[in-house]
């Protein structure tokens, strides 16, 4: 992936908007940041398209805009005066990749068929968006249309929602998924910024799927650890599982036989995606303990200890 790309699938999720009013764009802008997805796909269906991006951008410079709906070459033009930083189309138009390529902007065009597929390869192109997602099969269109492209990447947007954003999102060729229904059209016109944020919030809950895994905690050796682990089994009626290096009350107390990561011991937090989740929270000023990453045979993190710890406890991600 380009750094763009890269820069697109830690976010995840591409809020694709509709401003028809420009006095709408900080406050809107704003309510995705506060919603932790500093992210947006500014369509140029309305007329003061530019002019949001230009506000969004000036405002909130970390934050990452695209212009959508770009059908053509003085629509490129415009958005990238504006400051966008990336091109995304409803279809593929081959002058206006072209012109994108020429000028190293990148673009991710609408692709619907293997024929648009291979026209994107033929110029260049890594990532593509399937649109219209849902209207044009879904997922299992998706996943057999792009078997036979094994490093083409896909953008879906059109029918993305709550109930399908996590299935689309865990099939390992979709970069991010586009999609409206935390910025509603109607929330927007109606000043309801609060809900956009908390549609937001919930978006990103549902990507990361962060979930409570179990507690360690650290013991001076092996008999001191075993004492805890059967006040627990004694307590709750636990299953003991014992391992070279810390005896399992169940899944939710881990007792260590000697002093591990943590004053106190840690914390286990389980995500859906531990490197969207890793640029997550980086985007929050958390960092990470970049020496305790370990990886899948794909290059993409499972594990890995916050830096700081809290209360005592060193807390670490690991993927479900």
């Amino acid at each position: 992936m380009t750094d763009m790309e890269q820069k697109i699938y830690d976010m995840g999720i591409l809020p694709v908007i509709k401003i028809s009013d420009p006095a709408t764009a900080l406050p809107l802008a704003k309510a995705l940041c506060d919603g932790g997805l500093p992210a947006a796909e500014i369509t140029f269906r309305t007329s003061c398209a530019a002019e949001a991006i230009a506000a969004i951008t000036k405002a909130y410079p970390d934050m990452l805009v695209g212009a959508g709906t770009v059908l053509t070459t003085a629509q490129v033009d415009a958005a990238v005066a504006a400051g966008a930083s990336f091109i995304v189309s409803p279809g593929f138009n081959p002058k206006v990749v072209a012109y994108c390529r020429e000028r190293d902007i990148t673009i991710i065009p609408g692709c619907s068929s293997p024929s648009d597929i291979e026209a994107a390869i033929e110029l260049g192109l890594q990532t593509v968006k399937f649109f219209p997602a849902e209207a044009a099969g879904g997922l299992p269109m998706l996943k057999a249309m792009s078997a036979p492209y094994g490093q083409m990447r896909f953008m879906p947007t059109g029918g993305i929602n709550p109930d399908n954003l996590l299935s689309y999102l865990k099939f390992d060729k979709i970069i991010a998924c586009g999609g409206s229904f935390m910025v509603k059209e109607d929330l927007i016109k109606a000043g309801n910024f609060d809900a956009i944020r908390d549609l937001t919030r919930g978006a990103v809950k549902t990507m990361l799927g962060l979930e409570f895994l179990h507690v360690g905690i650290n013991s001076d050796n092996a008999e001191e650890a075993a004492r805890g682990a059967k006040m627990v089994e004694t307590l709750f009626g636990l299953p003991l599982t014992e391992g070279n290096k810390s005896i399992f009350a169940g899944a939710e107390f881990e007792f260590m036989k000697q002093k591990g990561p943590g004053k106190m011991g840690h914390i286990a937090i389980r995500t859906n995606f531990c490197d969207r989740a890793m640029a997550y929270f980086k985007r929050c000023g958390i960092a990470f303990d970049e020496s305790s990453v370990t990886y899948f045979d794909n290059g993409k993190p499972k594990f890995v200890y916050f830096k700081d710890e809290i209360c005592g406890f060193a807390f670490h991600l690991i993927q479900k």
